[in-house]
């Protein structure tokens, strides 16, 4: 488990007495059904609940006898009770029973947290959107100055970006969300459905409508993948974070704390750490998704090749996703843009950004497309290698004012132009423009 990156919320989902605590309430909650079918008493359910307490020094001590976990439990459990009431402990039930309903437990409650995440970045993105909507910026293609958008625009299609990585998280908790208590190859050989169906609705989960040992993995081969693809969302931001505050552009740049040091050697760095380590921790998360894919494919009803993978990569995946998630939304909330520098960026190619719009203009005057294509690029060349500005070139240009006016060229570079329907895209974004 990477302890550094724990936040102490998500990491008590995956404490050992949290699990023991889970399994504990699956047995008696078990007993509940049993009890339902007739075939306990329910003062012997009572008894239990009254006695019964878990004792991970305990369990632990008994498993490095028996070398396995739930029979160990189940031992230190009937310690407690007694041979008469824990004879009707684990009735009926395999190990698998117990632990993939408390697996689907602990999927459930961490992607809850990470839903919480979600919310919080999503917020923090929506109200720098808000405060740039209309802060101009140059936009980028293969790293290259494409045409101006605004900071805004960005931002909210970042914010756009967060809310679906929200609604698959939200329909790959729904997939891990059910348990499992049908018995050692799923048919409920020595245990009735309605055990299961009484855990299952007393946990909150749903019931494996056909289960094998196990839970299929495709549930959680899901949601390890959407994981992995809020973690690719995530770096994508970290990584425009991270350009930003490249020297050649500075238009934004982490906060730097008062005493804060960029450098061992260099007295002047303030470097984006907080983004790179981000985009570190997304690398680990989406290393999770291939293991968990190749879960899927057990042997016949079950074999344990999957347990391994999931004592690791549950824990890690979801602490380290909680880590990186919090943590970006604070480099969100305290990022520092300079407007300024963006202006000077924009200028930077001498109006070279404006060249579409000149194209756009030949062509509602009648020009063909290849024509006036041929004509925009010839002059828009000779600015980029002798670094002319393009509006002088483009007025001199006695082809090209044969088919524009001047008015008509000093038009083509309104920077207002190309964020003329930045309130459109606020409204499909957030329902609002204001």
């Amino acid at each position: 488990m990477i302890d550094r990156y724990a936040r102490p919320v998500m990491t008590a989902i995956w404490a050992e007495q949290a699990k023991l605590d889970r399994w504990l309430a699956i047995e008696l909650a078990a007993c509940d059904g049993f009890v339902a079918l007739g075939r306990m008493p329910a003062e012997t359910v009572a008894r239990l609940r009254a006695c019964l307490s878990v004792d991970p020094a305990r369990v632990a001590e008994i498993e490095a006898i028996t070398r396995h976990d739930v029979a160990a439990f189940v031992q230190s459990l009937e310690e407690q009770c007694g041979p008469d009431d824990g004879r009707f402990l684990h009735m009926g039930l395999t190990s698998s029973d117990i632990l993939d309903t408390t697996f689907a437990l602990q999927l459930r409650d961490a992607g809850q947290l990470l839903l919480d995440d979600l919310d919080a970045l999503a917020a923090a993105i929506e109200r720098r959107a808000f405060e740039h909507k209309m802060t101009p910026v140059i936009g980028r293609s293969h790293g290259i100055h494409a045409e101006p958008t605004s900071l805004g625009h960005i931002l909210a299609g970042w914010y756009d970006e967060v809310k679906r990585c929200r609604v698959r998280l939200v329909s790959a908790i729904a997939s891990v969300s059910v348990g499992k208590l049908s018995g050692s190859v799923g048919n409920f050989t020595h245990v009735e459905p309605i055990v299961e169906e009484t855990v299952c609705a007393t946990l909150g989960l749903g019931c494996e409508p056909a289960g094998t040992q196990v839970v299929s993995r495709d549930r959680h081969a899901e949601y390890f993948c959407v994981l992995a693809l809020i973690a690719s969302s995530l770096e994508r931001f970290a990584v425009t974070v991270r350009h930003w505050q490249r020297t050649e552009l500075m238009e934004a740049e982490e906060f730097f704390h008062k005493g804060q040091k960029g450098s061992s050697s260099m007295p002047h760095k303030r470097n984006p750490v907080l983004s790179e380590n981000v985009t570190g921790l997304c690398r680990l998360v989406r290393g999770y998704a291939i293991p968990a894919m190749e879960n899927v494919a057990l042997w016949h009803e079950r074999d344990i090749s999957h347990s391994s993978v999931e004592r690791v990569a549950a824990p890690d995946a979801t602490i380290a996703l909680d880590f990186a998630l919090h943590r970006f939304t604070g480099v969100i909330d305290k990022l520092v843009f300079y407007p300024e520098k963006m202006e000077r960026n924009l200028a930077q190619t001498r109006g070279l950004v404006f060249s579409q719009r000149i194209l756009m203009e030949l062509l509602w005057s009648g020009l063909g497309r290849e024509v006036a294509y041929r004509l925009v690029q010839r002059i828009s060349m000779v600015a980029w290698e002798a670094g002319d500005e393009l509006m002088p070139l483009a007025l001199a240009d006695e082809e090209l004012r044969s088919h524009l006016s001047q008015a008509d060229i000093e038009r083509c570079f309104d920077l207002a132009h190309g964020l003329r329907h930045v309130d459109a895209i606020f409204q499909r974004v957030f329902g609002r423009t204001a």
